[in-house]
């Protein structure tokens, strides 16, 4: 697969901050959280880590994000996510050094079911406005004023997945 450049009309930044002329070191390096989230049809182990594989490889090059620049990541799955921990998604495209904790949403009568949710805290120079926060799935109804993003070719992404996973077959 070749290399993602980083300029302005690329969605898809190759690693670091995606200013146009690599990292903005005018600005500062802040924390800053990252926001996503999906769902799945089924409680299953495979269909929760596909789905969580899936957002996190959408924000990871939406945003640019390099694992060495993570503070950590909290997941969060409704009550009726069992199957699996999402954590162990971003430990197989290689967060090993990433701290990461899973946990259960609030749960509100009429809320979205069988929802993941991640807020990864990312050490960056870019500004609140520049982050892009993912929502995929039948997630788009929690944040349908972030969801307006090109059309994805899940194919391509798998392949990318693959790759982060040590499987380039």
């Amino acid at each position: 697969m070749p290399p993602q450049s980083n300029s302005p009309s690329n969605p898809f930044p190759s690693h670091g901050d995606s200013h146009p002329t690599g990292p903005d070191l005018t600005r500062p390096t802040v924390v800053r959280g990252v926001r996503g989230a999906t769902t799945v049809e089924n409680d299953t182990r495979e269909e929760i880590l596909t789905a969580t594989r899936q957002l996190l490889a959408l924000m990871i090059r939406r945003n640019g994000i390099d694992s060495s620049d993570v503070a950590s990541a909290v997941f969060t799955v409704t009550q009726d996510v069992t199957a699996e921990f999402p954590a162990v998604a971003a430990r197989q495209l290689g967060w090993l050094d990433v701290p990461l904790l899973c946990g259960y949403e609030v749960s509100v009568p009429g809320s979205l079911p069988r929802c993941i949710r991640v807020l990864i805290h990312w050490n960056t120079t870019k500004s609140q406005k520049e982050i892009a926060h993912t929502y995929m799935r039948e997630a788009t109804v929690l944040r349908p004023d972030l969801t307006k993003y090109p059309s994805v070719d899940l194919a391509e992404l798998e392949a990318w997945i693959r790759v982060q996973m040590g499987d380039a077959s």
